[in-house]
């Protein structure tokens, strides 16, 4: 890769797309931004140009193939060969699965799963005749694990597990160079709560513990930095929930019956006129740019002690064996010392 790196980022205007465009710009990377809304795209832009990158605006519904591959085009008729492709831009409905029209589900399927796919297939339509280049899914530990009140979005992260492995599957076959990694979310404060579609009594709101969308860009960087590894995850949580699903799944099923609705909603009542971001971009329609922090600051973290280890699981192991190996040697020169010291007479 280049020392000035052509990324192109969907979702770039708010949340945790908004934090990655910026974070590629402080490296000085050439940033395509890619989502709906004008406002949070001038603002994305002009963070990564103050940043120290280069970027460029390109208005785009992911849920539109034309849109996403003409998008592509532009980038490297601007910027040259993509090299690192994020696919961020997502959309939702808080309700029950009943509540949710089949015109919503199907909105919902077409931004956050096929816009995925539509994102991927673009890049791999590039990178593919110059063996070269990294794709980032960004999940969710809702890929593994389906919750209350969220079932469009979980089927739709479910998909995109499935269709990423099928993708990363095919390039190891062919022994390319091109690389697929997917990084697994924890909640983040993002806007998102102000803005996604709900239908709930109170307002929507993550479950703890909250990160920060800047601690899960670092993480997302990191994946672009090395696609080779399947997947990684963020947070304590989200190993603790996919680690609890793999082994008693039926009993967090029970656990989420009895939880996921009151921890997802705040004691305020939601706001009958908040923007609602499936059909029309959110900051568009509320006349400002959302940037990429939600409203909970006071409750979210910066710091990922499990996303540390995971990028220097190396140094844990080494680390790890050689507290073994002295730990041996400390026994082993134990015993010796005990059948050496002379027994007591009886």
């Amino acid at each position: 890769m280049n020392g000035r790196p052509v990324v192109v980022v969907t979702g770039a205007s708010a949340g945790v797309g908004r934090a990655v465009a910026r974070a590629y710009g402080e490296r000085g990377a050439s940033v395509a931004l890619l989502a709906r809304g004008t406002k949070g795209l001038a603002g994305a832009a002009a963070d990564v140009r103050a940043a120290g990158g280069r970027a460029l605006e390109l208005p785009t519904d992911v849920a539109d193939h034309e849109q996403v591959y003409a998008a592509a085009e532009r980038t490297e008729a601007e910027f040259g060969p993509i090299d690192i492709w994020v696919n961020v831009a997502f959309s939702s409905v808080f309700a029950r699965a009943v509540d949710v029209t089949a015109e919503e589900f199907k909105r919902t399927t077409d931004v956050t799963y096929l816009g995925f796919v539509y994102g991927t297939k673009a890049a791999l339509e590039r990178m593919l005749p110059r063996n070269r280049g990294a794709i980032v899914q960004v999940g969710s530990a809702l890929a593994y694990r389906g919750i209350p009140l969220q079932s469009a979005y979980c089927g739709a992260k479910h998909a995109i597990q499935g269709f990423t492995e099928s993708v990363r599957t095919e390039l190891l076959h062919d022994k390319s160079d091109v690389h697929i990694t997917m990084v697994q979310l924890p909640a983040v404060n993002t806007p998102q709560f102000d803005w996604v579609l709900s239908k709930l009594p109170k307002r929507p709101q993550p479950v703890a513990p909250i990160y920060q969308p800047e601690v899960v860009a670092r993480a997302i960087l990191h994946a672009g930095d090395h696609p080779m590894r399947r997947e990684y995850w963020v947070g304590g949580s989200t190993v603790a929930t996919l680690a609890a699903n793999a082994v008693a799944p039926g009993l967090l099923d029970r656990y989420l019956a009895r939880t996921g609705f009151s921890a997802q909603q705040t004691a305020a009542p939601r706001d009958p006129h908040q923007p609602a971001n499936l059909w029309q971009p959110a900051d568009d329609e509320a006349g400002h740019d959302y940037g990429s922090r939600g409203a909970f600051d006071d409750r979210s973290t910066n710091r990922s002690m499990q996303l540390w280890a995971s990028h220097h699981h190396g140094w844990i192991g080494a680390i790890a064996t050689a507290g073994a190996a002295l730990g041996i040697k400390s026994w082993r020169r134990l015993r010796r010392t005990a059948r050496q010291r002379p027994r007591s007479a009886g």
